[in-house]
């Protein structure tokens, strides 16, 4: 006997699938799903991190963001770039940053609906996006809006424009795909794997000598490179800092260390995408003849798609053995967009109509399941005492500005100290400091100018030194802040604030 909820959830998953598979609707039925996709995980995020603040991941992008630039001290600038727009309509809320955050994988899914069209029916579109949403990449962690998170819908749209460009050798498609990588670029370095891996697999496909005879790479490399320009001209003038800065965050490690790296790395990777791999298997069965064709095709339209996908994914471990550097899981979030395609573009591999409707009832089940239990998990969070930077972000930049103005007048222009800490007071100061962190360095007489707050834990010395140095003219005050949320207080912490005022 089935139970009636399972029987109306299946009717609902079937009025959906046909409305996303009809030709005329299904464009429109796709936006509003991705809409509401994108609304339920920024709800989920705002309620199940209300105890936690924003992490310093996110609060250094506005920090970046509230001094435009071509590049900064850790990574190039596209994140700060689209912080910067977004806050130029939105308040720095919560819910707008959960929801900026959740607009990266709503547009990568779109991305993906359009590209796997080159190789998938309709089913099989509607089941491989439904199937990425179960990636935690596409949710959990892409609420945590940073360097990596803005890379989902850039290396997607790489991807896709480039495979349209060597199928098409259309100047347009080779435009955009030279404009998007070096989107890419400008979100992080980390994309010299895209750009390798896609490099590597159309030299690999069989067509290159006619895609090479074709304007479409060259037209791809001129647009890129114009487009990088700027930033190439910023590296060079700021002494490649960036890179600097790398060399010195990844020092080289034990072969036996980088070989963990390794591993952890690409098992990671596989952990991250088990959803939609068991699933696939369950549902369709596939003969040891169809995994090799799923994993390498034979005809050159998937073959160079699947190319496409395990170059950008696997390039990283070989890059981390030349270099002896340390790699993360993590970093493997923007590779995915061809999963779809990988899984599921085989002949071999059949779906039933059940199978789609039952991962489209997953897909939707699991942002509502998350968002009903996310009061009990940000209370949770709270009583297992959050990260002080992220709980105490807002308290601290009120406390701050209160006895900044206690002193002068003047609004407060900079502010430094433990750089988490700094990045807090510069997201939520109504002032919009600067941070004296991540390769700012204004002159001493703009300092002396200006005046300048430095914000420490109690127990670091480095405030106390500085105000000693300043003699009289600095104020120093010890403060303690308790975040309460739901009438629960939260763990103490004691902060050092260093006044420094405007000189006269």
């Amino acid at each position: 006997m089935r139970i009636v909820p399972l029987q109306s959830g299946e009717r609902a998953a079937d009025r959906w699938h046909h409305a996303l598979a009809n030709p005329v609707r299904g464009e429109r039925t796709l936006l509003i799903t991705l809409a509401l996709y994108a609304l339920l995980w920024a709800a989920y995020g705002t309620v199940a991190k209300s105890a936690q603040g924003l992490h310093p991941d996110m609060t250094e992008v506005i920090a970046w963001s509230r001094d435009l630039s071509l590049g900064y001290l850790k990574h190039p600038p596209f994140s700060a770039w689209v912080a910067w727009l977004w806050f130029s309509v939105f308040p720095v809320t919560d819910w707008s940053y959960y929801l900026l955050a959740m607009l990266m994988p709503a547009i990568t899914l779109w991305i993906v609906w359009r590209l796997s069209a080159d190789y998938l029916d309709i089913d099989k579109r509607i089941t491989g996006l439904a199937l990425l949403t179960l990636v935690p990449f596409f949710n959990f962690h892409a609420l945590k809006f940073n360097t990596n998170t803005v890379l989902l819908p850039l290396w997607a749209a790489t991807t896709w424009f480039f495979l349209r460009s060597v199928q098409t050798r259309s100047a347009l498609w080779a435009a955009l795909a030279g404009a998007t990588a070096a989107a890419s670029m400008l979100g992080k370095y980390w994309s010299v794997f895209l750009l390798t891996g896609l490099a590597l697999a159309v030299l690999t496909d069989r067509r290159r000598l006619d895609y090479f005879r074709s304007p479409a790479p060259y037209v791809t490399a001129m647009v890129g490179v114009v487009a990088l320009a700027p930033h190439l001209i910023w590296l060079t003038q700021h002494e490649f800092a960036p890179f600097s800065y790398a060399t010195a965050a990844h020092v080289e490690m034990p072969f036996t260390a980088i070989l963990s790296s390794i591993l952890g790395y690409l098992g990671g990777a596989l952990g991250y995408v088990a959803a939609p791999i068991v699933i696939v298997s369950i549902v369709a069965a596939p003969r040891l003849r169809t995994l090799a064709d799923m994993i390498w095709p034979s005809d050159d339209d998937r073959r160079l798609a699947a190319s496409s996908f395990w170059g950008p994914l696997l390039l990283p471990a070989i890059g981390a053995l030349v270099t002896k550097t340390e790699i993360t899981p993590l970093w493997s979030m923007p590779a995915f967009s061809l999963l779809p395609v990988l899984l599921l573009s085989s002949p071999a591999v059949t779906l039933h109509p059940i199978a789609t409707r039952r991962v489209l009832m997953g897909a939707a089940a699991l942002p509502l399941v998350m968002l009903v239990v996310s009061p009990a998990i940000t209370i949770r969070a709270h009583r297992t005492d959050p990260a002080p930077a992220a709980a105490h972000g807002r308290l601290l930049a009120e406390e701050v500005e209160r006895l900044w103005h206690q002193a002068t007048p003047q609004p407060l222009r900079f502010v430094g100290g433990n750089v988490d800490l700094a990045y807090g007071v510069s997201a939520f100061a109504a002032d919009r400091p600067l941070t004296l962190t991540g390769g700012l360095q204004p002159s001493t007489a703009e300092l002396s100018k200006n005046g300048w707050v430095l914000v420490c834990f109690a127990e670091d010395a480095g405030c106390r030194r500085e105000a000693s140095t300043r003699g009289t003219e600095a104020r120093l005050v010890e403060t303690e802040l308790v975040r309460n949320f739901a009438g629960i207080a939260g763990k103490p912490q004691r902060y050092t604030i260093v006044i420094i005022p405007p000189r006269p």
